[in-house]
């Protein structure tokens, strides 16, 4: 059976919004900044806001697995929100919240999602702690390669 998973991440990066929003709706340049990311890829596109556009994400992490999956963008509020589904090795949504206060902008990733793989799911009753810690240190590097990338203050994450 598949094992549900739910994660908040926050971060609190000292940039203007217009950049954050940028290097995150642009995913395909994530593998340069973003350890853990190893390649994304156009499946599809959308419309001109990009609403039905289909990456596909492989991912690394710090405990010795790949994850792949397809994200479906549904919703663009530029500089607002952004949100898909997923599915493949993990189905489910996502969703990134922004907002900029006094030159610090918040970020704020809602992931809710299933696995798929089988020995993921077999084994989520040891596995589930070091899952959601994995899930930490990658949005952890994701928090770190931004600021790099923007050359700003990194908050909090």
């Amino acid at each position: 059976m598949a094992e549900q998973y739910s994660f908040v991440t926050k971060w609190q990066i000292k940039a203007p919004l217009q950049e954050v929003w940028n290097a995150i709706y642009f995913s395909n340049d994530w593998p340069n900044w973003w350890k853990g990311v190893l390649s994304v890829t156009d499946v599809s596109t959308g419309n001109k806001d990009g609403i039905g556009d289909v990456k596909e994400y492989t991912w690394k992490s710090a405990l010795p697995y790949q994850l792949a999956f397809n994200m479906k963008l549904t919703e663009n509020k530029p500089h607002e929100k952004l949100a898909g589904i997923a599915f493949g090795e993990l189905e489910g949504n996502g969703t990134w919240h922004f907002e900029e206060k006094n030159g610090i902008t918040f970020i704020t990733y809602y992931w809710n999602v299933i696995t798929n793989k089988w020995w993921m799911n077999t084994f989520s009753f040891l596995l589930k702690p070091a899952f959601q810690y994995n899930h930490n240190v990658v949005m952890r590097w994701g928090a770190e390669g931004l600021a790099k990338k923007l050359n700003a203050e990194l908050l909090s994450y």
